[in-house]
């Protein structure tokens, strides 16, 4: 958009290219532009710039078809002349070079420079997972709060509400309804607030939260190894390890986090031959309570045919009885993963 940049004469609009200023081309090229349909992202220009455009087209009437020619043909000139394009400023270059640099060193850049990113900040908030979600919520005011809530998919604004305690999920509920007059500037400026914070947050060594990885690690543990770390866990920090609890899925889980109708997916997902493994070394109430729960959500057929099996196969190893369990939990979890199942979420009983 170099036309916009030089100083302008009056503009004359219908007497010829001669006697438009660049300001004037400028204005016509836009409005060309958009009477065809085009998107034209104006909105990056600084903000002078969008006033003067504005306010240059409001002051124009008219252009005849030789003059919109000529300035159509010197824009098309202009353009094929141009052989590279650099970002402009210290934000373009930032956002151009996004996942290049050292994200520390970005971030330090940005603060001391000011340089803001470009485009709308509230993708980068709905990517957020609902641990980072959660504490906005819970720090930010409840207007602000209401505000993050109304700018979520439905679903992750309902999952995040579930996670808020009772009284400040019906206060910021509440506040939704008061929404409605709240201005795009506003919810921009809310948004790149919050975009900041994330950029002051210290850069973290791993993606995951504690809790994630110490249940991720127990989920592959054999059942004496997840049992004794848990107790101990108990015995250190309650709290962490009724999380962890949580967060671990295993055989025994089944019953509670898998849908029944999700149950013959599983079963054609998984060798036959792992299932009946599983059925005949299931020993454990638990684990047996999750058989019955995966016999009894498939054909009779099917069921009748696995009991048989796992009856003939007899006793199996410990050791064979927990890898194949692990191998039908694995298999959830990777149907769960690629969204071709969703599992239950489990209940936060504290």
């Amino acid at each position: 958009m170099g036309l916009l940049s030089a100083p302008a004469a009056a503009p004359r609009a219908g007497t010829g290219v001669a006697g438009l200023s660049r300001k004037a081309k400028a204005a016509i090229v836009v409005q060309f532009l958009l009477q065809e349909g085009a998107d034209v992202p104006l909105a990056v220009l600084p903000e002078a710039l969008q006033v003067e455009l504005t306010q240059q087209l409001g002051a124009m009437r008219y252009v005849d078809r030789e003059t919109l020619r000529a300035v159509m043909e010197e824009f098309a000139d202009e353009l094929d002349s141009i052989g590279l394009r650099f970002p402009g400023g210290i934000a373009g270059a930032l956002n151009a070079l996004e996942g290049k640099l050292d994200p520390q060193m970005a971030r330090r850049l940005r603060k001391e420079t000011g340089a803001a990113r470009h485009g709308d900040p509230w993708g980068q908030i709905a990517a957020l997972d609902l641990d980072r979600l959660q504490r906005f919520a819970m720090a930010e005011s409840i207007e602000v709060a209401a505000v993050l809530m109304s700018k979520l998919d439905v679903s992750k604004a309902a999952d995040l509400l579930a996670r808020l305690p009772g009284d400040r999920a019906r206060r910021i509920a509440y506040a939704v309804s008061m929404t409605a007059n709240v201005t795009p500037e506003a919810v921009n400026r809310i948004g790149s607030s919050l975009v900041t914070q994330l950029e002051e947050d210290p850069p973290r060594a791993f993606t995951t939260t504690p809790v994630d990885r110490v249940g991720e690690i127990l989920n592959y543990s054999n059942s004496l190894t997840r049992e004794d770390v848990l107790t101990g866990l108990e015995q250190t920090d309650q709290a962490f390890a009724d999380a962890v609890r949580r967060a671990i899925f295993t055989f025994a889980n089944i019953p509670d986090r898998l849908e029944p109708l999700d149950v013959p997916k599983i079963i054609r997902d998984v060798d036959q031959g792992v299932i009946v493994t599983a059925l005949a070394g299931a020993e454990a109430e638990q684990d047996r309570i999750a058989v019955e729960f995966i016999l009894r959500n498939m054909s009779k057929r099917m069921a009748e045919t696995l009991r048989t099996e796992a009856e003939d196969r007899g006793k199996v190893d410990i050791q064979q009885a927990e890898t194949a369990m692990s191998d039908i939990v694995a298999a959830i979890r990777d149907m769960a993963a690629s969204g071709e199942i969703t599992l239950i979420r489990p209940k936060d009983d504290g």
